[in-house]
């Protein structure tokens, strides 16, 4: 992966689509949506199905591993396959954004991935940010 990409998981581009200041602790809140605001389409991002710049802030990372691993993997490995994408793959953020818009948010499949979520009614109540 590249040096100056920043590491984003796959499913994350689903959660900043919907994220709106709400989140596991004010902590996380504060750093998503800084992160959000310091990325730009050009911003190279390195996909990860590890710990990444949005667990950085998160509760449930524990020494660099989420408490859980196994149900967000799934996400992440849902998510590289309908956009045609591979761990470890660098590129734009928009890029990354447009992909996960067009065959995972605009075509109605981001329930069916991700619907367990504890998230999913804010996910559900609201548009898109990348649409």
């Amino acid at each position: 992966m590249s040096d100056n990409a920043l590491t984003l998981r796959p499913h994350h581009g689903m959660c900043m689509a919907y994220f709106v200041g709400r989140g596991y602790s004010e902590a996380f809140s504060a750093h998503m949506a800084a992160l959000l605001e310091s990325l730009t389409p050009e911003t190279p991002v390195g996909l990860t199905a590890g710990t990444d710049a949005v667990c950085a802030a998160c509760p449930h990372n524990r020494e660099g591993v989420c408490e859980t691993a196994d149900k967000v993997s799934g996400y992440d490995r849902a998510v590289l396959a309908l956009c045609g994408l591979e761990e470890g793959q660098v590129l734009p953020f928009g890029s990354f954004t447009a992909l996960v818009q067009a065959r995972i948010l605009a075509p109605g499949r981001r329930a069916a991935l991700c619907g367990d979520c504890q998230w999913n009614a804010v996910c559900a109540a609201q548009t898109s940010r990348w649409a």
